[in-house]
């Protein structure tokens, strides 16, 4: 007999979730609620606030189902190294104070490797950084590791490709760049990739289909365009933007297994576009939720 193996098992390679959360942003002012996504992709009415209102944080998957949101800015606290679990069925749990040695940042990229722990790299904490930490199995973030990698840069996307990889891209300098930095299964980072692409900042990214992922929307001007991901990490060209609404401050997540949805954004938006597991992104799907700008996503369950 062979065993039976889950569909979101680690034993398939990256995690395949189902469902996803976006948590976190700002309206007129930084809000803690969040809006669970199903597994066909629909999005939920507000979920009570948990944690620290708080905008520009990023968030990615760990221990095969679940999530962790971290970082971002708030008023009464500033910049901040400080994190929320999400679990296995998107309850937001009160906020985790940073750990010693973790750089407190804003406007990071994450994603998961390995296949079941994650990453966060890059950032602000005043000045750009490319400074990374590990996320264990549960959800334990590991102090910086020494920052010798990929150029310093904010307001970054990242997302899994692969079996068991990640890969970070695009953000800002002092100007838009597009290179990337893959990840390897075992959380080292790469130099720097030669940028394919538009050069943007504020823009986000996932995972879809079988091992693939997508870049999508941002700032230079504020686009729609995406950038396909393959399976060995390799960034294709500008998709024609003929669809979503041009947005940048947005996030984007995992869902249905093999799919992925971008959601939110600036101009504040609740409205949504769903990706297919071809890497078809759909026109807009009507907002629900408080709309809102730069919130963190990622995928559970």
């Amino acid at each position: 007999m062979f065993p039976i193996i889950p569909a979101n098992s680690a034993a398939a390679g990256f995690s395949q979730n189902e469902e996803g959360i976006f948590a976190f942003g700002v309206t007129t002012s930084e809000v803690a609620i969040s809006s669970l996504v199903s597994n066909t992709g629909v999005v939920s009415s507000d979920v009570a606030a948990v944690g620290t209102p708080r905008t520009t944080a990023t968030a990615c998957e760990y221990g095969d189902d679940k999530g962790i949101v971290f970082g971002g800015t708030s008023p009464a606290t500033g910049v901040m190294g400080r994190t929320n679990l999400v679990s296995n069925s998107g309850v937001v749990q009160s906020d985790t104070t940073a750990v010693a040695g973790v750089t407190a940042r804003s406007v990071p990229g994450g994603c998961d490797y390995g296949g079941d722990k994650g990453i966060v790299g890059f950032g602000s904490d005043g000045s750009v950084t490319n400074v990374t930490n590990l996320i264990s199995n549960v959800g334990v973030v590991a102090a910086d590791q020494a920052a010798t990698t990929g150029t310093a840069r904010y307001k970054i996307a990242a997302c899994e490709y692969g079996d068991d990889k990640g890969i970070f891209g695009y953000g800002e300098t002092d100007t838009n760049v597009s290179m990337t930095n893959l990840v390897s299964n075992t959380g080292v980072v790469s130099s720097d990739v030669a940028g394919v692409g538009t050069a943007r900042n504020a823009l986000a990214a996932c995972r879809y289909g079988s091992g693939t992922g997508i870049f999508g929307f941002g700032d230079g001007s504020v686009t729609n365009v995406t950038n396909l991901i393959s399976n060995v990490g390799v960034v294709a060209s500008d998709q024609a933007a003929t669809t979503g609404t041009a947005r940048m401050r947005i996030a984007a997540t995992q869902y249905g297994g093999d799919k992925g949805i971008f959601g939110f954004g600036y101009v504040t938006t609740a409205i949504t576009n769903l990706v297919s597991n071809g890497g078809v992104v759909a026109t807009d799907t009507a907002g629900v939720g408080t709309a809102r700008y730069s919130p963190a996503a990622c995928s559970f369950n």
